[in-house]
């Protein structure tokens, strides 16, 4: 995520943290108003059983042992049977709140990993068992003689031992399914509770209903308020020792400490020097990190020294300790956004800024998210205090849509001087203005939106709706901001120090022999795996609000990585990796055994070319098949399905893929019959080159210009190929000279026959001979016809015998013709007419010859 779009989600992020500025834990707290809770408390899950033994070997020990070993298993099954039982009993039962749905989820996961367990472990016991009891064969048919009484004994041994296991296996996957559809159905009930709570409409804020009752219970409300303040100030009094002030005395001087040391100790650690105009990409991202943990760290660090001190002395009554803990939080929270803002917008340092916004821009940004996360906290904070005193839903409702009223209008309010100041630069700029990352077009849009939808839900009566869409608002514009960072982080310093002449990357290739390219490829592929489990992480958070949890997600995840059945076949994600992993492993062996039979093994030997090839080729077959066999083989795919999915891809194996088989059975043959091998001299059709490599689908011709010729196989095997080397390489090499008519032809013979003899490459047996080739008007033409014992050297030969002939021809005073001037036309039709008669004349005498005869 680069360039153009990065920009524009870092423009997504940062506008949805000046949304709301927000955090996910306080976005959490106030999805909807909570259920009613129910006084009965939830079935409690029983102790977590011991640990099971893990499976044993199979052996041939007796069934008695196995036996006890199914009892303890059956004895697990059936405890969990009974949990189950009474789970769906109390389901079923009543309605129960959300927490005791969620309490009731978490006491089943356990029991699913337990049964899961048993059913693992008592798997290759069954299966041991079913070979032990096939060992005896079938039972003896009637009329043939009866077995032994120990064979008979040991054979009902042995099936009960089978039945045994396998109705222990049969209870585990029906409780399993039990279990899983439970859960299932908890999560269903709560999301359906959430779905209700959510669209539950009350009065509006501008309902006189509304107010009235707020009036009324405002007595009620102060006295309740009165009798928490009394009973809070008795606890101080009881507990507020010299010592208890001292330690609380402390921990807030170190949290102040912290709080105003923050400040300065940032600027101080992590340096932005304005005088650096264009810094590094990872120069802004460490600067920013740095900002964040140095300006936050400290913060959350003292609210936490706090909360501990205050927990550990009991100064307030337990109601009020919601009230310390979101007012602490909330503290923490406010110094986390504005470190958030700075680390990313830089509003003091333009060049550290990590995405381009205007100064202006970035400056609004942090003033108003500063601004919301303050109303945020004071909203958290006095909805901790009215659950604490347990105020009527009138004043919580009240509450509740005022500050989602109030972060509505302020958002709104940014939109707008967004909308103005772009207005304004668009007025005195033109079309010269900047184009900078900014709030506009749908993002704006969607801000407006949102606004609407609050506002509306505020008015309408929607209170629950309003406060969730703002919280939801908040909690995923800063999830986004968040991981769009982790994505740059995970970018710039997972595949940056791979990639170029990195200090990381020098080390790895240096020590590893690993090439560059490949340390880029490892770098961009451990940078996508880091972008996909912080995309996973990032739903996860998102779509915890809206009644999915981690546990829908990982049970789905369980299934698909460790297996699900469909059929009879069981399909699992890790059964298929290890599978790939062991076929890699195969094949890196394949590759290893296939380069040392080149460059060790046969080297040394007397074969031919050719016969290397194939060897090597035919290694590489069997090394890829062995490691397909054992990779379907741990899938559990048998022959018998194999050829299932064989016969049903057959019709498409004669179709599309007839030219692939007929190809690779073709290089089948070529492998095993070499009529042609690597480094013979072929023609095929209009090409003629040198073998180079028989592959699985073609094969590789390099001809003479140095191209490459790809030749499929089956035009190898069923169409014409010439193969000058196909019992030796010996070849021809065929010299033509033209003469004048008037030349000597023995002279001719023995100048050329000489050249050939006195050249050491022209073999003697066969020995030179010249041959009289034709007889022209103005030329007589010889050819000189001889054998070398390599044909890679009959061009050289051929050239040789060429300038030692002309020599000697030149020697001898013996030209070689030129090319016949044409004559005048007159002539030539002269001639031509001469030629005719004479022609004429001779046809004449033969014609009365014959006839006298």
């Amino acid at each position: 995520m680069t360039g153009v779009g990065l920009k524009r989600l870092f423009s997504a992020a940062i506008v949805a943290c000046g949304l709301a500025s927000a955090g996910v834990a306080f976005a959490q707290q106030a999805q909807t108003p909570p259920l009613a809770q129910s006084q009965a408390p939830a079935p409690q899950a029983p102790a977590p059983a011991a640990p099971a033994q893990p499976p044993t070997q199979p052996s041939d020990a007796p069934a008695a042992s196995v036996s006890a070993e199914t009892k303890a298993a059956r004895a697990k099954l059936d405890g969990f049977e009974a949990d189950l039982d009474q789970k769906e009993l109390a389901l079923q039962g009543r309605t129960l709140s959300d927490a005791e749905l969620q309490n009731l989820r978490q006491q089943i996961e356990p029991i699913i990993a337990e049964i899961r367990t048993v059913i693992q472990e008592q798997a290759p016991r069954l299966e041991a068992s079913r070979q032990r009891l096939s060992q005896l064969g079938p039972k003896p048919a009637s009329g043939q003689p009866e077995e032994s009484a120990d064979v008979a004994r040991d054979r009902a041994d042995r099936e009960a031992a089978v039945a045994e296991l396998d109705e222990t296996q049969r209870l585990g996957r029906a409780l399993l399914v039990q279990a899983e559809q439970l859960s299932a159905e908890i999560g269903d009930l709560r999301r359906a509770g959430f779905a209700r709570a959510l669209f539950e409409q009350s009065d509006g804020l501008l309902s006189p209903n509304l107010w009235m009752s707020v009036i009324q219970a405002i007595p009620q409300e102060l006295r309740a308020q009165r009798v928490v303040l009394s009973d809070t100030l008795e606890q101080v009094q009881r507990n507020a020792t010299l010592g208890v002030l001292l330690l609380l005395g402390v921990a807030v001087g170190v949290a102040v400490a912290l709080y105003v040391g923050r400040r300065s100790l940032a600027p101080r650690l992590i340096r932005r020097d304005p005088a650096i105009t264009d810094p590094s990409r990872r120069s802004r991202l460490m600067a920013a990190i740095g900002v964040l943990v140095f300006s936050a760290g400290p913060a959350i660090a003292g609210s936490w020294i706090v909360w501990v001190a205050f927990d550990s002395i009991d100064m307030v009554t337990p109601r009020l300790e919601e009230v310390v803990r979101s007012l602490l939080g909330g503290l923490a929270f406010v110094a986390f956004v504005r470190a958030l803002i700075d680390a990313i917008l830089a509003p003091d340092h333009t060049s550290w800024r990590l995405i381009p916004v205007r100064d202006e821009s970035a400056a609004r940004i942090m003033g108003f998210s500063i601004i919301l996360a303050t109303v945020l906290i004071v909203g958290k904070v006095i909805e901790a205090f009215n659950k604490a005193v347990a105020a009527v839903l009138p004043i919580t409702v009240m509450t509740r849509a005022v500050f989602a009223l109030a972060m509505a209008l302020i958002f709104a309010e940014l939109l707008r001087r967004f909308a103005a100041g772009e207005s304004q630069d668009e007025s005195s700029l033109g079309p010269y203005v900047t184009r900078e990352v900014d709030i506009g077009g749908p993002l704006r849009s969607l801000g407006w939106f949102i606004v609407a939808i609050v506002i509306g839900g505020v008015l309408g009566g929607y209170t629950a709706l309003a406060s969730f869409v703002v919280d939801q608002a908040i909690s995923i514009s800063l999830i986004i901001a968040m991981l769009v960072l982790g994505i740059t982080l995970a970018d710039e310093f997972i595949a940056g120090s791979l990639r170029g002449p990195s200090r990381l990357a020098t080390t790895l290739q240096a020590n590893t022999g690993i090439r560059r390219r490949s340390l880029e490829q490892i770098g961009v592929l451990a940078s996508g795996v880091a972008r996909l489990a912080l995309i996973i992480l990032a739903l996860l958070l998102i779509l915890l609000p809206w009644g999915i949890e981690s546990a829908d997600v990982t049970s789905s995840l369980r299934a698909l990585f460790f297996g699900f059945s469909v059929g009879d076949v069981t399909i699992s994600l890790s059964s298929i990796l290890i599978a790939a992993l062991l076929f890699a492993a195969g094949f890196t062996v394949t590759r290893i055994i296939q380069r040392w039979l080149d460059n060790t093994f046969l080297p040394a030997t007397d074969l031919d070319a050719g016969l290397r090839n194939s060897i090597r080729t035919a290694a590489g077959y069997v090394g890829i098949i062995t490691a397909g066999v054992v990779a379907f083989t741990y899938l559990g795919l048998s022959l018998e399905r194999l050829t299932i999915v064989a016969g049903a891809l057959s019709v498409g194996i004669g179709f599309g893929l007839q030219s692939i088989v007929n190809n690779f059975i073709s290089g089948l043959i070529l492998l095993w019959e070499r009529p042609i091998r690597v480094g013979d001299l072929v023609v095929v059709g209009d090409g003629e080159g040198y073998v180079r490599r028989i592959n699985v689908r073609s094969t590789e011709i390099q001809t003479f210009d140095r191209s490459t010729l790809i030749v499929p196989n089956s035009n190898l095997i069923s169409g014409i190929v010439r193969n000058r080397v196909r019992n030796d390489r010996v070849g021809r090499v065929i010299v033509t000279i033209p003469v004048p008519r008037s030349s000597d032809p023995d002279l001719m013979a023995g100048i050329m026959r000489s050249a050939a003899l006195a050249h050491r490459e022209v073999m003697s047996e066969p020995s030179p001979r010249v041959i009289f080739k034709k007889a022209t008007e103005n030329t007589i033409e010889f050819d000189l016809v001889c054998f070398v014992d390599d044909i890679d050297a009959a061009g050289s030969v051929s050239s040789d015998l060429y300038f030692e002939i002309f020599r000697e021809l030149r020697k001898a005073g013996i030209g070689v013709p030129g090319p016949v001037a044409p004559a005048p036309e007159p002539k030539a039709e002269k001639a031509d007419a001469s030629r005719k008669e004479g022609a004429e004349d001779e046809t004449l005498t033969l014609l009365k010859d014959k006839s006298s005869a």
